[in-house]
């Protein structure tokens, strides 16, 4: 285990530009255009983040004869907002996760919540991948764009886990990219089809990633496991390549679930990334979406 001194080192977030990733030139300034801010250094002025109370209500949608059940969070304060797609990962829609849609709901915004797997009666965690969601999740996309308290006719997709690869497969294969989809947020996204053979899931990845057209923003820790951080750089080098617009920010002294690991195994380090994530996530989504 790292000495707790790194995790009170960690003060920002790492950005990670596959291509030319750890090192710089000596002669050669990096590119800051992402993330300086003149008004700080000039004028010690820092960027409040918004906050929000929030309220919550139910819904549901029809897809044949499945009914799926969806959570909104959304701003107590009155009006529309713009609108997010939150699709859950392998541990489903349970408590911890819950805790992250009404996070972003806190920054301003519509949340809206699927529950991919009471529909179809999958247990949390499952194993195998149901092709069958990916199609659950579109239609929920439509029935979302139903809802009068959101602004805009797009939204923007946000995810963790195994919910990376149902937005991708949205996004893509869905070609939800194309009409209702303005950017794509995941935090260490399974990019790869879970039922992929082992090999697959270490020294490739879906080979959607390469199609993903609008701007991705992926968060992930220093520490994730092996063979998932591998598969993304290497989708996001492949990326970059073929000039997707795709950003990775790498947190120090992090590791996988740091986003929603509870208070009893917490670090100071995980709370930190989160927020810092959960903000820059929804600047990014504003940012994309067409508001201040």
């Amino acid at each position: 285990m790292k000495n707790p001194i790194t995790n009170i080192l960690l003060i920002c977030a790492s950005f990670l530009l596959v291509n030319n990733a750890w090192s710089h030139p000596d002669d050669q300034q990096a590119d800051n255009s992402w993330w300086w801010e003149q008004s700080w250094w000039d004028e010690g002025k820092i960027e409040p983040p918004r906050n929000y109370d929030v309220i919550s209500r139910e819904s549901s949608y029809m897809h044949g004869d499945v009914e799926v059940p969806v959570l909104i969070y959304r701003p107590k304060k009155k009006g529309k907002f713009p609108g997010v797609l939150f699709v859950h990962g392998r541990p489903g829609l349970v408590t911890d996760i819950k805790r992250l849609a009404y996070w972003v709901a806190a920054r301003g915004f519509v949340v809206y919540a699927p529950d991919l797997y009471f529909g179809r009666d999958i247990d949390p965690r499952p194993v195998e991948h149901d092709y069958v969601l990916e199609e659950d999740l579109s239609k929920g996309l439509d029935h979302m764009m139903t809802q009068k308290d959101i602004s805009g006719d797009k939204v923007c997709v946000y995810s963790h886990t195994r919910g990376g690869y149902y937005s991708l497969k949205l996004a893509v294969t869905k070609k939800r990219q194309l009409d209702r989809l303005a950017c794509y947020v995941s935090f260490y996204p399974h990019w790869q089809d879970p039922n992929a053979a082992e090999p697959l899931q270490v020294y490739s990845y879906a080979a959607e990633a390469d199609e993903l057209k609008i701007p991705s923003l992926v968060f992930y820790g220093d520490e994730e496991q092996y063979q998932r951080r591998r598969v993304i750089e290497t989708a996001a080098e492949n990326m970059l390549k073929k000039k997707r617009p795709v950003q990775l920010i790498m947190y120090p002294g992090v590791q996988r679930g740091f986003d929603f690991r509870p208070e009893r195994v917490r670090t100071f380090a995980d709370d930190l990334a989160t927020k810092d994530a959960v903000v820059r996530a929804a600047r990014f989504m504003r940012k994309h979406l067409g508001v201040k």
